[in-house]
């Protein structure tokens, strides 16, 4: 069975901006003071690909 997903445009390049803290907690980090620097990071994530999509109702990506 091919299990293969296909992404249309899926290798093309994206700049979204974060913070240091951000991409920290991206990258696996814990910010124990802070659980929102997670949540602020996946927002923009969410945001940009909302925008590059036209995406207009849309659920939180997991």
């Amino acid at each position: 069975m091919n299990t293969s997903v296909r992404i249309p445009q899926g290798d093309d390049t994206m700049k979204v901006e974060l913070t240091v803290k951000e991409m920290m907690a991206l990258a696996g980090i814990k910010f124990n003071n802070n659980h929102g620097v997670g949540t602020s990071a996946k927002k923009k994530l969410q945001e940009a690909l909302e925008h590059h999509y036209h995406i207009e109702d849309s659920r939180p990506l997991n």
